[in-house]
């Protein structure tokens, strides 16, 4: 049970600026509460003020390594010990290549980045095949996927969560009789949880799928 840790600090926050809607803080630690003490490996997108990495240093303790990517030079200034910041854009794979480099075992990835369609979608399918087998990948202000200004709209063809939606057949592909592929997602996905502007994506080895029967004697 999560302790709520994070919105108090949220609510306390007194140092660099942190800027969060205040729903989000329940799916934080709904998906990332297994983490703590485990000295996980955390990539956020999208660095702004600073105020989140700190945040996740001292939620997820001393031995974790939080990890920063920002296309501002200037976000550099909020490195600090077990906290790293790339500087690029989340579309250029190159730079993504460089953190996968440096830090092979990525247990967390949060999208807080530029909200951009083309962005979000390239950078998960570059990202996801390469992280963690048990990690978490989070998506969050996808409000944006229903705006034009970020190239979205209901139901518009190449918005993320369009391909969200693919994705949850996607995961069920084995009972589409091969009308869906079964692919690496669906052999490495467990979940696939759907919030107001928040997107999470549970991998874990699927299991073989059994449906036994008990009955009372």
């Amino acid at each position: 049970m999560s302790d709520g840790f994070l919105h108090r600090y949220f609510l306390n926050n007194g140092r660099k600026r942190l800027h969060k809607w205040v729903h989000y803080f329940d799916i934080y630690e709904r998906h990332f509460g297994r983490f703590r003490g485990r000295a996980p490996v955390m990539l956020e997108i999208g660095v702004a003020g600073g105020g989140s990495l700190q945040m996740w240093k001292d939620y997820f303790g001393h031995e974790s390594k939080i990890i920063g990517l920002d296309i501002e030079p200037r976000c550099k200034e909020h490195e600090a010990e077990g906290i790293e910041i790339f500087t690029g854009s989340q579309d250029d794979p190159a730079v993504l290549q460089s953190i996968l480099d440096k830090y092979p075992q990525i247990d967390i990835v949060l999208d807080d980045g530029s909200h951009i369609m083309h962005h979000m979608i390239s950078t998960f399918e570059m990202l996801y095949p390469k992280i963690g087998a048990n990690s978490v990948y989070m998506v969050e202000d996808c409000h944006t996927c229903y705006m034009d200004s970020f190239d979205g709209g209901v139901g518009r063809a190449g918005s993320f969560m369009e391909m969200v939606k693919n994705k949850l057949d996607e995961i069920n592909a084995v009972h589409t009789d091969g009308a869906i592929p079964v692919s690496d997602f669906t052999r490495t996905t467990d979940s696939v949880c759907c919030y107001d502007s928040v997107i999470v994506f549970e991998k874990r080895p699927q299991g073989a799928r059994q449906a036994p029967v008990t009955i009372a004697l």
